[in-house]
């Protein structure tokens, strides 16, 4: 299947300044590992094409460049770079001992900010590089007199704080191993993680903002404790001044202001390449979550390179990207540290509804330099009529963007409201290797719509139906060789037939992540959503994404959802379901609107079979529309057999589907 494409996206919507392409830091790795490495194949080491080629083709020569040019100080060193590239099982930097938490101390400035913190009244404070250390050092000093040792786990119920980046470090300077979710996840839903971890420790807090409401989490801080009866102790941060009640049944409570203010001298353990570093979770929209496990090597040289190349983070740079604690982006956003940049933590909504452009505000008082968001976001702004130039944002000269498919109709916004020399970088990765598959560089063109090209040691291909590379075509999203930030296991899967399952069962020995892409001839990459909600009319499968593109650029549209679902009698039925604007009404005018952008900006076939209006769609935690769920709820699935409702922004709304897709299945059966 082609993708139809407007005229006007086959030019680069946005080209980097040669100069200043040529003095960043990936053009600089170009050059050292021309020199260093005798990497061949660019000449230019603005040519991000070439750079990738090599790559990929020569993964043992990339990633050892990676290792010298970032200066891993490992404490032992490896015996070799990859000693078996087979997937599931590739071993990366064998016989290396070293830490995480060493490399993201190391090159922060004493008395310069390494985070600041922010929340949605725009109140902040600054926590320098010597502070942060002190903090880690008391910490790690406080877990261990707790019992904390390698390979324990601490668990954090927490928003985007300091508090986390600090537990985090210090649970990582001892081996311990590190895992947490934001506090909007009830009770239940974060034991249903963290139980599995059998977690030594639990550090939680009083509570959090959320769109001029403090939401109180001490009682289910409290039940969160009780629920995991491993618990040798739990850290009680006051981080909105609400008081912990006395007593309970809790076990050992220690006040956050004890743990982290002790004078300590900080040791950092180092420990094997792939040693567990922490463990992040899927949705678990389907069932309990799978605890996916990523080793402190892997995360650390995937980090640098997308950090460090890819963004071009340094000493003096500062990101804010928001996000909550339980999305892969707050992981990456800590490695921001790795870089000797700044990075920023944000506790509130993105949007409150008293100062909706807050987080520009903070972007442009901080003098942030990459600016990082959703695609939610960006078009939020543009309905609203944000007007972010009203700040300063002459810092920024990145504007990342990840979460989902990034609508070609947000790229003229940012150039217009934004900055003109703006970069936007989409991304797309995911939560199974924390970091990202496709997106951008200092080096690259942008085209509306598109991600400029593969990420470096990405050995990325499309395969159609017959397992066989394609060009200028849709395809299944895989990985042909190994990447070091790979899973090294699931939690709990000791044979590792889960994990084998997640991503392998397809195509032996390919990682097959989930989702339509097209690999374009001009080297850029254009994602269509999730492969497991294609939809399929008619023999030709269409990607759901590259409709709701089409219709949420309509100002009376706030958010689409399209499913295909297969029925009973052998149909097909594709809805197309709407959350208007408000005062907006779904009339006949405006269903022929929509379906005549459809047929235009994608195709005939693209134009649904109905369109409804529903008051809101339903989310992951991480802001992901659940096509699937929704799909089998329409078909007539019971919603206790479809999705946990804890795992969903709105559970409310999961019943209102079930409700749809029994109306509808009932009447079809009648009329049968």
């Amino acid at each position: 299947m082609t993708t139809p494409r407007p005229e006007s996206y086959t030019e680069p919507f946005f080209t980097p300044d040669p100069q200043s392409a040529a003095r960043s830091r990936i053009a600089d790795f170009a050059r050292w590992a021309a020199r260093h490495r005798a990497a061949e194949g660019f000449q230019d080491p603005t040519d991000y094409r070439a750079l990738h080629q090599w790559s990929v083709t020569d993964l043992e020569g990339f990633w050892t460049a990676v290792w010298e040019y970032f200066d891993i100080d490992a404490t032992t060193e490896y015996e070799r770079v990859l000693a078996e590239e087979t997937m599931p099982g590739a071993r990366w930097f064998p016989g290396a001992t070293l830490n995480y938490v060493h490399h993201a101390l190391r090159n922060l400035r004493p008395d310069a900010p390494a985070i600041t913190a922010l929340d949605e009244t725009g109140a902040g404070y600054e926590i320098t590089g010597r502070e942060l250390r002190a903090r880690v050092a008391s910490v790690a000093a406080g877990l261990r007199d707790l019992g904390v040792g390698e390979g324990d786990r601490v668990v954090g119920y927490l928003p985007n704080t300091p508090h986390a980046v600090i537990a985090f470090l210090a649970t990582a300077s001892l081996g311990a191993v590190w895992s947490v979710c934001g506090q909007d996840y009830a009770p239940k839903a974060a034991a249903d993680r963290f139980a599995q971890l059998e977690p030594t420790v639990l550090i939680t807090a009083d509570g959090y903002l959320f769109n001029g409401t403090t939401h109180d989490r001490r009682a289910a801080s409290l039940e969160l404790a009780a629920a995991l009866p491993t618990l040798k102790a739990t850290v009680l941060v006051d981080h909105v001044g609400l008081e912990w009640p006395e007593g309970g049944n809790s076990g050992l409570r220690v006040p956050w202001a004890d743990a982290a203010t002790r004078v300590e001298h900080l040791t950092i353990a180092p420990v094997p390449f792939d040693h567990p570093l922490w463990v992040v979770f899927s949705s678990g929209t389907t069932g309990l979550p799978k605890g996916i496990v990523h080793g402190h090597g892997g995360v650390l040289l995937e980090h640098l390179k997308t950090l460090g190349l890819h963004t071009d983070l340094g000493t003096g740079d500062r990101l804010l990207w928001y996000t909550s604690t339980h999305w892969m982006m707050w992981n990456l956003v800590v490695s921001t540290l790795l870089t000797g940049a700044t990075t920023c933590t944000y506790d509130g909504s993105p949007v409150p509804q008293a100062r909706p452009d807050v987080l520009w505000e903070l972007a442009a008082r901080h003098r942030v330099t990459v600016f990082g968001t959703s695609p939610q976001y960006l078009l939020t702004m543009a309905k609203l009529g944000i007007e972010p130039s009203l700040h300063d944002l002459s810092a920024i000269r990145v504007v990342g963007c990840t979460g989902s498919a990034l609508p070609a109709s947000a790229y003229p916004w940012v150039r217009d409201h934004v900055g003109a020399d703006v970069q936007l970088a989409s991304t797309s990765g995911g939560t199974d290797i924390v970091s990202g598959f496709a997106g951008s560089a200092s080096t690259t063109p942008v085209w509306a719509g598109e991600l400029s090209g593969p990420s470096l040691g990405v050995a990325l291909a499309a395969y159609d139906a017959t397992g066989n590379p394609v060009l200028d075509q849709v395809g299944e999203l895989v990985v042909t060789r190994p990447m070091p930030s790979m899973p090294l296991y699931f939690w709990n899967d000791p044979d590792g037939s889960r994990y084998h399952d997640a991503y392998f069962g397809a195509y032996p020995g390919v990682w097959r992540h989930g989702d339509w892409i097209t690999l374009t001839s001009h080297g850029s990459v254009i994602v269509h959503g999730r492969s497991d909600a294609t939809l399929n009319r008619n023999g030709v499968r269409l990607g759901s994404a590259d409709i709701h593109d089409i219709v949420e650029r309509l100002p009376e549209i706030t958010e689409a959802l399209v499913i295909g679902a297969e029925e009973p009698d052998g149909g097909y039925w594709m809805p197309l379901f709407v959350v208007l604007a408000d005062g907006v009404d779904l009339d006949d005018s405006l269903r022929d609107r929509i379906r005549v952008a459809i047929r235009a900006g994608a195709s005939p076939r693209h134009v649904p079979d109905e369109i409804l209006t529903v008051p809101a769609l339903p989310h992951t935690k991480t802001g992901k529309k659940l096509e699937v769920p929704i799909k089998r709820l329409l078909q007539g699935a019971p919603a206790e057999q479809v999705l946990n409702p804890e795992a969903v922004d709105d559970p409310d709304l999961i019943a209102y589907f079930a409700r749809l897709g029994a109306e509808r299945n009932k009447r079809s059966a009648h009329d049968t």
